[in-house]
């Protein structure tokens, strides 16, 4: 790996750090594309690159977040649980899929979260337009 890649890498983690805390991503929805189109890695290795790096992501922003009082640690640690069955699930799915057939599927999903997000926001905006 070279030095302006492991840079960048890091670079881009931080970024990723900032945008979890901002907008309560784990910044897989960011990661997995930046690592696959711009740092090279295969769909397969990047998804399980970012599943790795949202742990420490994730614990560090809830602990700063249920300092200030927000937050329900217990219903996140639930979650959290099941979220681990469901991640190991997936990621047998994931690797029974061919490389493109997982970069389709991910590319529909961020598309999909896309026109839900606008189309709320658009609606929040009808309702209290900005002054």
């Amino acid at each position: 790996m070279s030095v302006a890649l492991a840079l960048g890498l890091a670079a881009f983690g931080v970024a990723a750090g900032i945008s979890s805390g901002l907008l309560g991503i784990g910044g897989g929805a960011l990661m997995v594309p930046f690592l696959v189109l711009v740092a090279g890695y295969g769909q397969h290795a990047a998804e399980g690159i970012s599943l790795l790096a949202i742990l420490p992501t994730a614990a560090v922003g809830s602990v700063v977040l249920q300092r200030r009082g927000i937050g329900d640690l217990r219903r996140g640690l639930a979650l959290g649980a099941l979220g681990a069955v469901g991640g190991a699930a997936g990621a047998r799915l994931a690797l029974a899929l061919p490389s493109g057939a997982l970069r389709v599927l991910f590319a529909l999903f961020l598309a999909g979260v896309g026109i839900h997000m606008c189309r709320r926001a658009r609606a929040a905006l009808r309702a209290d337009p900005p002054a």
